[in-house]
């Protein structure tokens, strides 16, 4: 590609369709820019431009070192914010972001546009980068940048071929041809996107892409026999039937569970956490009982008990002296024997 070219913005991009998405994670540029490895092995990129991209379009493009960014038609207020993170598996990410575009004599009186540049700095193949675009916090666009345009119009055109980027056959130059389109996202109840089935949508399609190249490189290694040949063939866009595509796969199967597992958890340790943690002392085992219930029980049994005694004496006053019961300190003393008559 020639240097000419490049400075007006055309660069390598992946030919496949990818569908928008109104907001992009970063686990899923991580997963994404993790396929695409091997992706941009097998399939060649299409030189083109990217000029004036609408809310929520993704690219995948191929940026070697040493060169800038292409430019996409769009002017940013803001420097662009640079920072690094890790991806969990040994891998890093990078995220640049461009805050505060708009689009140059095109009516758009504030500046909302973001751009966002993911690549695996570690993991994966840094020239490949991930672009999307979204919107932000809007900021009034001075009238002396609505009139300069970021770059010259018309586009020129080019006669620049598709290429290999990475793999055995890199720098291999491809006659251009149209990519699969890619299938609108998803779309959850009430018409709004949702996040688990664009990921799983993303996933299909990733997948489906990897099969068809998959077979045409099987295909291309092993060739058909003459007698094979003259029976009808089946098209490789037919073997993706819709059941095929609707395969969840297993990564985006563990997130899911993942998310509902960690929502059920939730529930239980924020009670744990915000709950009662300094709950009060537990009442007196003695607290149940009634102090002035108790007095007065007594009370009334001591009255009872000096009834019945006098009730006691006054029928020992009255019965015979015979029928009499002795009292213990009444009662006839034994006679004692002498010791001469116990030896006897």
């Amino acid at each position: 590609m020639s240097t000419s070219l490049q400075a007006e913005g055309l660069c390598f991009r992946f030919p496949e369709n990818l569908p928008p998405h109104p907001s992009l994670s970063q686990e899923m540029a991580v997963q994404m820019l993790s396929r695409a490895v091997g992706l941009a092995t097998q399939i060649a990129f299409q030189p083109s431009y990217i000029d004036k991209p609408p809310d929520g379009q993704i690219y995948l493009l191929f940026v070697p070192g040493g060169v800038n960014f292409p430019i996409d038609g769009v002017r940013y207020m803001e420097n662009e914010q640079r920072y690094t993170m890790p991806a969990g598996g040994g891998r890093e990410l990078e995220v640049i972001e461009a805050r505060s575009g708009f689009v140059p004599l095109s009516g758009e009186m504030v500046a909302s546009r973001v751009r966002r540049r993911f690549r695996l700095l570690k993991g994966g193949h840094p020239f490949l980068t991930l672009v999307h675009y979204s919107r932000g916090q809007s900021i009034p666009v001075p009238p002396a940048l609505q009139a300069q345009p970021v770059r010259q119009y018309p586009l020129r055109p080019h006669n620049e071929q598709a290429a290999f980027v990475l793999g055995e056959r890199q720098g291999q130059r491809v006659p251009a041809s149209g990519g699969v389109g890619g299938m609108p996202p998803a779309m959850a109840v009430g018409g709004r996107p949702d996040a688990q089935a664009m990921l799983a949508q993303q996933n299909r399609e990733m997948e489906a892409l990897e099969r068809r190249t998959q077979r045409e490189r099987s295909a291309s290694m092993n060739p058909i026999p003459l007698q094979r040949q003259q029976q009808p063939q089946m098209r490789p866009d037919e073997e993706d039937s819709a059941d095929e595509l609707e395969h969840i796969s297993t990564r985006t199967l563990a997130l899911t569970r993942y998310g509902r597992n960690h929502e059920l958890m939730n529930e239980v340790f924020m009670h744990a956490a915000f709950g009662g943690k300094h709950p009060t002392n537990p009442p007196a085992p003695y607290s149940v009982f009634d102090k002035a219930e108790l007095e007065s029980r007594v009370v009334r049994t001591c009255l009872v008990a000096g009834t019945l005694r006098k009730l006691t004496h006054l029928q020992r006053k009255t019965l015979p002296k015979k029928l009499r019961i002795c009292e213990p300190d009444q009662r006839p003393a034994r006679p004692r024997e002498s010791k001469d008559s116990a030896l006897t």
